[in-house]
This record gives structure tokens, C-alpha cells and sequence, in this order.
């Protein structure tokens, strides 16, 4: 007891305060951690209870250390309206709006969106400011339909007067890449004039048009701001301009920005500057920078150093960049793996891909967690020199590792496996590329098939993949369309090749030439010569927008001179007589519908 007494002799006022509050809280923890989070206590929270004793200890700031303490939203939820009558109540407390915000964010945070909106109502809370939290919420799960109905709620029950709920919907509308949207909703503010646009208004629309790539759009929305932008606003647009290769736009900003005093430029200012100009490899203009942001002590942060360490390896200074790299570790910066790598790009630059394989290696032997990317760069350049079983055995270490490698260094394996001649492996691998942590996209699909259609015999295959790929949401296009039609008649199967041949004309493709002389070829070697005049007629009179003479030449060149026998046999097995072919459709085997 002395030695505790001692101890806080030697305590300011404002640390003692603060160790009070966190114990009182830690201690009101413990009791409602006691508590069913469901059914807390079958008795009115306002009831005398355990929390009485706390009643006199009761402010706001305890109240939000209570509330963001909790692990469970409803004993949170118990304590708050507890709080909000406690009986008794020797301070006359109530909640302050910082309470409030408190146990809405934590109840949004949940997803208990009903929850939180009927306390907010039942406490005459439900604000501009609380529904601009709901629809962010909603935004942030991709419940884009959620998001709008809060905004409108808000419109209505402000009268229109909802700054904060206009900027959240268009932070959503921005999030979700419906910069139409955002930009109707920027208009509908000015126009309905209730609420004057604010900084963060035009920020999030600038921001919006700088993502989608639209720098012209977002620089006339900065022109004509109706207010100061802050730093935000400065650093949005410079990287918008940054993004695009602008950097002399980019330096305009700036100027811009120095002019201003009360708006200088920072860290992100000066790291957007320096990773623009190394990805356009003009590093003396980045190294510039990076001394001036020392100079105006601005420290530079990990992302300026592996900016620099990017741009000097993307220009194959393998040792420049590990030097910078020591330089960071010397101002007491950690290397992290982005870092590592552009030092594995770099070291495949110039063509040092056993070093960067040695690297990655010791990357993990280090313990630093390589991720897919790191991975990628080393799988890609294996497939670069044709070393396909190296980057395949990369892949598999990686799920070994628990890591998911991305689709791309799949597709480069694929590239290379068909490349090769070696489609049976590569159909191996498509097979278990789920299992390997991958879902194949429409060209791992394509890559795989248009290989299996090239080589001989491997049709059976081919329909199995083409099943799965439309299984997993994927469309034949024209180019697999050409493909499957030339592989069937190069198998010999001359029904099937017009099955999807007719398919084909159903969509609206245009099968290319390569596979239109196969299809010649191959229909005439089965005696189908006058199908063959048909199907071309059909194309002619169904694509009339394309060069048919380059059709016509081929059909002349090949086209068996017999057509007599050719008509009789078609009219007896496919009923083509007149006009025009019986393509609506496909009949059990084709992939259309």
C-alpha cells in the first residue's frame, strides 16, 4: 500500500484520470462478459442491478471506453441503455452525440443495421450525420441498392438539407466505379442548391474521375471547385496525373498548391511525385524529389523507398537498389516484401533469373511472408525461357505455403505448356488448377482448348473443358467458335464441325479463314460439297458487313466439282432443301442456347 501511495506521488493528475477510467471500464467489462449476450438479464436494464455501483463513476469518455471495449455487440448495447436512465443517478448523466457515434459504429460494424437504427429513432438521433453512417455501411458490404435507400432517407427526413449523407453516397458510387452515378448526384446538389458542395464533395467526385482514368473530367471539376481545396483535393489530383504519366500536369498542381502557404506539400505529396517519375524510368527527376522532401523534413516513408528501389530495378540497377535498400534499414524503415519484389523483377531484367530464383528463396527462408506477386515475377520469367516444369513446381510450392497464386502466372504456364506442344499437360494442369488455389478465367480456358483443337485426336477433351468453362459462367466467342469447328473437321467429324458451324451463324460470329478452310476441306473429303455452297450462302446473307471474296476464293479452290451426289445425300439426312439452313439452334452436342 505504501509503495502504491509512493507510486502516485509521482503521477500527473491527467494519468492518474486516465488509469481511473480505464479500471472503472475493464471492471464493467468483466461484469457484463458474465452476462448472455442474447438475453443479458431478464429484468429492465434500468433496474437495479450490479452496474449500480458504477452509476457515480459515470462521464462519456468511460461510457465510449465501455463501449469500444466490447468484444460482443449486445452487452455493449446492455451497458449503453443502462447508461442512458441508470437508477441512480448521482450525476444526472445522459449521453453526449461522441456516445452516441460510438455504439452506432460498433452495431454497424456487426452488421446490426436494424439494431442500430431503431435505438437511434428511440432516442430522437436518426440524423444527416447518423444515415450518412448507414450508407456507407451498406456501400462498404457492395449492397449498392441499401446504400441508396439510407440516402434517400435522409433526404426526406432532412428536407434535402444532408451534406454528409450526398458525400457518402458519392464516396459509394466512387467505390463501387459508377462515376455516372456520382456525378448525376453532384449534379442534382448544385442544381437543387439546398446544400452548398464542401470540399470533401468535389474531392470524392475528383477522386472518382482520376480512378476511372478520366483526368480531363476530374481537372475541370477542380477548375471550377466553389471552395479552397485542402491537401486531399492537391494530392488526389497529382496522383491522378501521376497515374496517367502527366507529370508535367503534375508539377502544375504543385506549383499551384506552393501557392497557396497554408496547403504544402507532404509525404504523400512528394512519394506520388517520385513513383511517377520512376515509372517513366526518369529517376534523377525522383531522386530530385526526394531530396527536397528531406530537405522540408518530410520524411520519406517504406512506399518513397520502394518507389525509388522500383524505378532504379525496372532499369535493371539491380546493386543501386539494394543499397537504397540498406539506406532504408539505416533510417530505421523495414524492408517489406513489395520491396523484394521489384529486387526479383529487377534481377529478371537483366537476366539473372537463377539469383532471383536464390532470392526468393531466402526471402522465405528469412520468414518474410513472399505473396503471390513475389512468386509471379520468378513463375513468369520461367515461362519467358520455355522452363515450364520450374514454374509449374513454383506454383505447387506456393499452395504448399497456403498461398494462392493469381490466374495470370497459371495462363503464362499455359501459354508456354501449348506453346510447346505439350496440351496433355496442360489439360492436367487446368484440371487442378482449383486445387492449387485458382479459379481459371475465360483465357486460361481458351489458351488450353485452342491447344487441344490444334492437336490431333483430342475432341473428347476439348468438350469437357468447354462444358466446364460455360459451367463457370464463361461464352465461347467467335475465335473458340473457329476453333472447335476446325478441330472437329480435322478429327473428321463433319456433323459436329456443322452443328457449330450453324451455332456459330446463330450468335452473330464470323468463323476466320483458317478454320473456313478446314471446313471446306474437311466437309468435301465426306462428299458434303453442296452443304458446304449452303453454309457459305447462309454466312453471306447473314454477315453481309464482311470481305466474302477472301470465302469465295477458298470455297473455288477446294470445292469437290461433284455436287449432284452431294445434294442427294444432304437432302436425305439434314432436310436442307431451298434457301437457307436450319441454324436456330443446336441439337445435344452443340455449346449454344
Amino acid at each position: 500500500m505504501a509503495a502504491r501511495t509512493l507510486a502516485n506521488t509521482h503521477t500527473s493528475p491527467l494519468a492518474s484520470h486516465i488509469a481511473q477510467l480505464l479500471s472503472t471500464a475493464s471492471s464493467i467489462t468483466s461484469f457484463l462478459q458474465t452476462l448472455n449476450p442474447q438475453n443479458p438479464t431478464p429484468n429492465s436494464p434500468t433496474s437495479t442491478s450490479p452496474l449500480s455501483q458504477f452509476a457515480p463513476f459515470l462521464n462519456p469518455n468511460l461510457v465510449i471506453q465501455v463501449i469500444k471495449s466490447q468484444k460482443n455487440p449486445y452487452h455493449a448495447l446492455f451497458f449503453f441503455n443502462w447508461a442512458s436512465n441508470p437508477n441512480p443517478n448521482p450525476n444526472n448523466y445522459s449521453h453526449s452525440h461522441l456516445c452516441y457515434v460510438a455504439i452506432t459504429d460498433l452495431l454497424i460494424s456487426h452488421s446490426l443495421f436494424s439494431t442500430a437504427s431503431s435505438l437511434l429513432q428511440s432516442h430522437h438521433r436518426l440524423s444527416d450525420f447518423a444515415a450518412a453512417k448507414f450508407v456507407k455501411a451498406y456501400g462498404d458490404r457492395g449492397d449498392i441498392r441499401g446504400a441508396i435507400h439510407w440516402f434517400h432517407r435522409a433526404k426526406k427526413m432532412e428536407s434535402g438539407r444532408c451534406l454528409f449523407s450526398y458525400n457518402a453516397i458519392l464516396g459509394v458510387f466512387v467505390k463501387a466505379n459508377r462515376i455516372m452515378l456520382a456525378r448525376a448526384v453532384f449534379d442534382q446538389i448544385v442544381k437543387e442548391g439546398v446544400v452548398k458542395p464542401d470540399v470533401s464533395t468535389y474531392t470524392t467526385i475528383i477522386r472518382g474521375y482520376c480512378k476511372m482514368g478520366m483526368i480531363e473530367n476530374a481537372k475541370n471539376v477542380f477548375d471550377e471547385m466553389g471552395c479552397k481545396p485542402n491537401l486531399v483535393t492537391y494530392n488526389t489530383m497529382i496522383n491522378g496525373f501521376c497515374k496517367k504519366g502527366l507529370m508535367e500536369s503534375a508539377m502544375k498542381i504543385v506549383d499551384q498548391m506552393m501557392e497557396t502557404e497554408d496547403c504544402m506539400p507532404d509525404s504523400v505529396t512528394y512519394t506520388t511525385l517520385i513513383d511517377g517519375y520512376c515509372k517513366r524510368g526518369e529517376l534523377e527527376e525522383a531522386m530530385k524529389y526526394m531530396e527536397e522532401m528531406v530537405s522540408r523534413n518530410c520524411e520519406p516513408n517504406v512506399l518513397t523507398y520502394n518507389a525509388i528501389i522500383y524505378g532504379l530495378c525496372l532499369n535493371g540497377n539491380v546493386d543501386e537498389a539494394k543499397r537504397m535498400m540498406t539506406r532504408m534499414r539505416l533510417n530505421g524503415l523495414k524492408d517489406n516484401v513489395a520491396t523484394h519484389t521489384s529486387i526479383l523483377k529487377g534481377l529478371c531484367v537483366v537476366g539473372k533469373l537463377d539469383d532471383a530464383a536464390r532470392h526468393l528463396k531466402e526471402m522465405v527462408g528469412l520468414g518474410m511472408e513472399a505473396d503471390a506477386k513475389a512468386y509471379g515475377v520468378v513463375v513468369n520469367e520461367y515461362c519467358k525461357i520455355g522452363k515450364a516444369d520450374d514454374a509449374i513446381s513454383l506454383l505447387k510450392e506456393m499452395k504448399g505455403r497456403g498461398i494462392n497464386p493469381s490466374v495470370s502466372s497459371f495462363n503464362a504456364v499455359f501459354r508456354i505448356l501449348v506453346e510447346s506442344g505439350k496440351t496433355d499437360k496442360a489439360g492436367l494442369i487446368l484440371r487442378r488448377m482449383k486445387q492449387l488455389g485458382c479459379t481459371p478465367n475465360f483465357l486460361s480456358y481458351s489458351t488450353v482448348i485452342d491447344g487441344l483443337c490444334r492437336a490431333k485426336g483430342m475432341m473428347h477433351e476439348v468438350e469437357e473443358f468447354v462444358d466446364d468453362m460455360c459451367r463457370n459462367g464463361h461464352h465461347l466467342d467467335a475465335s473458340m467458335y473457329s476453333w472447335l469447328v476446325k478441330g472437329y473437321c480435322e478429327d473428321g467429324d463433319a456433323d459436329m464441325a456443322m452443328r457449330l458451324f450453324c451455332e456459330m451463324l446463330d450468335m452473330g460470329y464470323v468463323i476466320n479463314l483458317e478454320s473456313f478452310l478446314a471446313f471446306v476441306k474437311g466437309l468435301s473429303a465426306k462428299e458434303k460439297a453442296f452443304e458446304v455452297e449452303k453454309f457459305f450462302e447462309e454466312m453471306s446473307r447473314r454477315c453481309p458487313g464482311i470481305d466474302m471474296h477472301k470465302y469465295r476464293r477458298i470455297l473455288d479452290e477446294h470445292l469437290c466439282k461433284n455436287l449432284g451426289s452431294g445434294r442427294r445425300e444432304h437432302q436425305q439426312s439434314t432436310g436442307i432443301q431451298g434457301g437457307q439452313l436450319g441454324c436456330n439452334g443446336t441439337d445435344g452436342r452443340g455449346y449454344g442456347g
